[in-house]
């Protein structure tokens, strides 16, 4: 087992890049109130863990993203949080500004802000009040939106769902900038990420996918401009301990029929340290561990998590 810290390849300056490894909750966990909440937040804290990531299911047990960030954010001093991510079509980007930029200012700059289309779930959709088809326009018209909320004076706005004159939010985020991590892979959302986002953090890929996509982020980054930071790549690893089975592995061999669901799904805490080695060759260096079966005790299993995985930070 690694007991070494392990370092991503440099980036243009020859500077190793730092890794960093969070621990997330998937859209069915059941830890969803303050008897199993409280002590999963208070362990991740004390074991040294980068950050805790929450999902958004509005038709799911899991607890509201933003709610359970300030919980946690009243427990720690140290811990990060982010989303996994939060669904923008169908929110008002201004509300969406003011209550981010008011959680990254409470808990001392500890926001990392990431946002999606939503799940591809007629529910959902029709929760969030928005048709299939207007799902990629509200994102592209909300999220530049927001950004500009964080960091300008006034912001003057006309666009086809939302219009308003020098307004301005306050308070300021901490951060300066609060960066945005999005996920995808797809060629359209790659593409978005690098015209949109500050860091990529996709689920369910492989090395060889991230490696490829980040080709295409960096690529579209540069021809708007931009560049994103060589540390802002990484990717949603989830894991499990015994050989996973039913409607994931399904989703997988539906959409990547050409997989072994294996190569994505870990089993076992070497799998899990193995598969995170690959990627950090490939380049990522940010990683969220999400385990496919929680355990009925959580200090056991982020003891054994922490204790073979977390000396790969550096």
């Amino acid at each position: 087992m690694c007991g070494r810290p392990l370092y991503a390849r440099a980036d243009d300056t020859g500077a190793r890049m730092k890794i960093r490894i969070g621990y997330g909750l998937g859209t069915a966990t059941p830890t969803n109130d303050s008897e199993r909440f409280d002590p999963f937040v208070d362990q991740l804290e004390a074991l040294g863990f980068d950050s805790l990531w929450l999902s958004e299911r509005i038709s799911g047990p899991c607890p509201d993203p933003v709610v359970g960030m300030a919980y946690a954010a009243g427990r720690t001093t140290r811990l990060k949080f982010g989303m996994s991510v939060m669904v923008l079509p169908g929110r008002n980007p201004v509300l969406v500004a003011k209550a981010l930029a008011s959680l990254d200012r409470l808990s001392n700059g500890r926001l990392l802000p990431a946002f999606g289309l939503g799940a591809p779930n007629l529910a959902e959709w029709e929760a969030f009040g928005v048709e299939r088809r207007d799902r990629a326009p509200w994102f592209d018209e909300a999220l530049p939106v927001i950004r500009r909320l964080w960091t300008e004076e006034r912001v003057d706005h006309h666009g086809e769902r939302f219009s308003f004159e020098g307004l301005r939010v306050e308070p300021r985020p901490v951060q300066e900038p609060l960066e945005v991590w999005l996920g995808g892979s797809a060629p359209s959302e790659l593409r978005r990420v690098g015209r949109l986002a500050d860091g990529w953090l996709p689920s369910f890929t492989t090395p060889d996918d991230v490696a490829a996509g980040r080709e295409v982020v960096e690529k579209t980054a540069s021809d708007h401009g931009r560049q994103i930071d060589p540390e802002h790549f990484g990717a949603l690893v989830p894991y499990a301990h015994n050989e996973p089975g039913g409607r994931i592995v399904d989703a997988i061999r539906a959409r990547r029929p050409d997989l072994d669901p294996a190569e994505v799904i870990p089993v076992g805490t070497d799998a899990i340290v193995s598969l995170l080695e690959r990627f950090v060759a490939a380049g990522a260096s940010k990683f969220v561990l999400i385990p496919l079966a929680e355990p009925d005790d959580w200090a056991e299993e982020l003891g054994t998590i922490a204790s073979e995985v977390l000396p790969l930070q550096n």
